[in-house]
């Protein structure tokens, strides 16, 4: 009998299954990728020079490809010509599709860097939501079930606002899928019943077969097992149209599962190895694994022991496979001396007496257990051994990487060799401070995890800003943020690039609160620079600290506590340096702390004759 007519006898069986998540969707994309549409498009991609710079084709294939690796690349390629081209409009779909790459690859980091990236840039509440729907599942892939949780349900929220029935649906979905991995049954099974509910109604005959599959399982733990196989069994006949034999397998396992737990081996082994073989048809590693895994255990508790160990060999070698192939043969080789032990036994206990049958059996067993009991503690042992030098090593990448985290480069250079950084005196610097609006009483409303979580963002954002024009960042108090550029490496045109990074600044922040992604903490910015000498050095014994002194740090913090909201207050010595490329407005001389008088400038942007071009090579040089 073929496999495909095994799976036609079994689908006519009672099914018990495990988890299957519903795959997620692509905004601007259907549910399953069109392929004669990819190939569409990789065709005109290809026609010429012209076509590879097309905006829409890219966008088409960033969205379409199903492959990680042509996602990645295509989206690479849309945002690069988009910025080329100055065409914002494409940035979203480029981070979103390149988080999208990511995540199929199984690089969470990277993944979530493209993700928050696409969230400040969503033109409408759609997008938002689409964003988030992904985000959760990141997190869910990364085991933070809270995190996870967090960003279904404000998904969830936004669709129900904008009435947009089918994507709630998955996002139904997949939000029940996550409290029922937490064992959280009763709120999984009400997620899952209002998608299903929006899955009927929409027509949507996959997404409702993976939704009923799901609560097959939840009414499964809760021992409603007729409600469980009803559910599962009208899965498993939608998905076997649809061809998608991974979950099949998954469903097959499942039902080996609970017929062992009932009593029924001989049915709970059919179904494990339906399940293995239609794995190793199709090369689903993971499936193949925990097929052969069941029935190692189901061998093993009717007693057969030598077919045991055969499965569980193979389970150990497609475990294995992938990390350490030397390991999965010396397990296999264990086991196998195993097999030979057992096998030996039964000879002798055919050649024994009647009367020593027993304690034949009870000898080999011990003697069987201590050799295995021996390999594995050396194997054991000799993985110590590996694992202690690799974590030491990683500390001490992990040091110097905190190091530089906390110090300039050369700085951190000169501590590790000296044990002591000289303090340094710098001609000319711009310094900036940044603080936000009503942060104080904002932060009093706040729980202290959403508050943290709020701060990190704005910051982080303004971190890489300052990487982007070469800037130091000094150090953060509270809700201030201070940076100096031209420092530790001289440079002529650090005041031009310190208001460059303070006006993308305060355009993160508009945008931020535009997109409403903080709406119980949306901050404004003030910011303030100041021109001038410094004295830059470290302090501290234990806990070392970056930092700078001077008269020009002083009136820096004055030019921010005497600028306005979203704008950028600049003193007398760093108008000097701009005034022929930035367009600056005289405040007059306004009286500060310590009854000094200072004149001050807000600027309002380049100047209109200033060429980009110019500005550009700024940036790079």
């Amino acid at each position: 009998m073929q496999i495909s007519d095994k799976l036609h006898l079994y689908f006519k069986c009672r099914i018990f299954s495990a988890v299957f998540l519903l795959a997620l969707f692509i905004t601007g994309t259907a549910f399953s990728q069109d392929q004669d549409l990819q190939d569409s498009l990789e065709v005109k991609y290809n026609s010429g020079k012209r076509a590879k710079k097309d905006l829409e084709i890219l966008k088409g294939l960033a969205s379409n490809s199903t492959e990680p690796d042509k996602k990645l690349k295509y989206s690479a390629e849309l945002l690069k010509i988009a910025r080329e081209k100055d065409a914002p409009e494409y940035f979203f779909h480029a981070y979103f599709n390149m988080g999208y790459g990511h995540m199929n690859k199984g690089n969470n980091k990277e993944a979530l860097e493209n993700f928050f990236s696409a969230a400040t840039l969503a033109e409408s509440k759609e997008d938002l939501a689409v964003v988030k729907v992904t985000l959760g599942d990141v997190y869910s892939l990364s085991k933070n079930h809270n995190r996870s949780i967090n960003y279904y349900n404000e998904a969830i929220e936004i669709l129900r606002e904008i009435n947009d029935n089918e994507t709630l649906g998955r996002a139904l979905f997949n939000a029940g899928d996550e409290y029922l991995k937490n064992n959280q049954i009763e709120k999984s099974i009400s997620y899952l019943k209002e998608a299903e509910k929006i899955f009927t109604e929409e027509n949507f005959s996959l997404g409702l077969a993976y939704c009923k599959g799901t609560l097959g399982l939840a009414y499964a733990r809760l021992g409603r097992y007729a409600d469980a196989e009803a559910n599962l069994q009208e899965a498993i006949q939608t998905i076997e149209k649809e061809e998608d034999f991974s979950p099949i397998c998954e469903f097959l396992i499942g039902m080996a599962d609970i017929y062992t737990e009932r009593g029924l081996d001989s049915t709970a082994i059919e179904y494990a190895q339906i399940s293995r073989e239609l794995a190793k048809a199709y090369g689903f590693k993971n499936e193949i694994r925990e097929a052969n895994l069941r029935l190692s255990r189901i061998y093993e508790k009717t007693g057969n022991i030598p077919e045991s160990y055969e499965y569980y060999k193979e389970y150990i070698t497609y475990r294995d496979s992938v990390l350490n192939v030397s390991t999965a043969q010396d397990m296999a080789g264990i086991r196998a001396d195993y097999e030979v032990s057992q096998k030996q036994a039964e000879v002798d206990l055919l050649n024994a007496k009647q009367e020593n049958q027993q304690l034949v059996v009870i000898s080999i067993a011990i003697a069987s257990f201590l050799v295995c009991l021996i390999a594995f503690g050396l194997y054991r042992r000799n993985r110590f051994i590996k694992r202690t030098s690799s974590i030491i090593e990683a500390e001490r990448n992990r040091s110097d990487s905190l190091l530089l985290n906390i110090l300039p480069e050369e700085t951190a250079k000169e501590l590790k060799t000296n044990g002591k950084v000289k303090a340094k005196k710098f001609a000319s610097v711009t310094v900036l401070f940044a603080d936000f609006k009503r942060f104080t009483l904002v932060a009093e409303k706040l729980p202290p995890e959403r508050l943290i979580k709020t701060i990190d963002y704005y910051f982080s954002q303004f971190d890489r800003i300052m990487e982007k024009y070469g800037i130091e960042k000094i150090k953060t108090i509270g809700d201030s943020y201070m940076a100096a550029s031209g420092l530790p490496f001289p440079a002529h045109d650090h005041a031009t690039k310190m208001l460059q990074a303070a006006f993308e600044m305060t355009e993160f922040v508009r945008e931020t609160k535009e997109k409403s992604l903080f709406d119980d903490a949306d901050f404004e910015v003030r910011i303030g620079l100041n021109s001038g000498p410094v004295v830059a050095g470290v302090v501290g014994i234990k806990k070392f600290a970056y930092d700078i002194w001077g008269d020009t740090v002083n009136i820096a913090s004055r030019m921010e506590s005497h600028s306005e909201i979203g704008r950028i207050n600049i003193s007398e010595h760093t108008y000097e340096l701009v005034k022929d490329q930035f367009d600056c407005e005289y405040r007059g001389k306004v009286e500060v702390k310590n009854q000094r008088i200072l004149k001050m400038y807000y600027v309002n942007g380049v100047k209109k004759n200033l060429e980009k071009s110019s500005m550009t090579t700024n940036i790079e040089n």
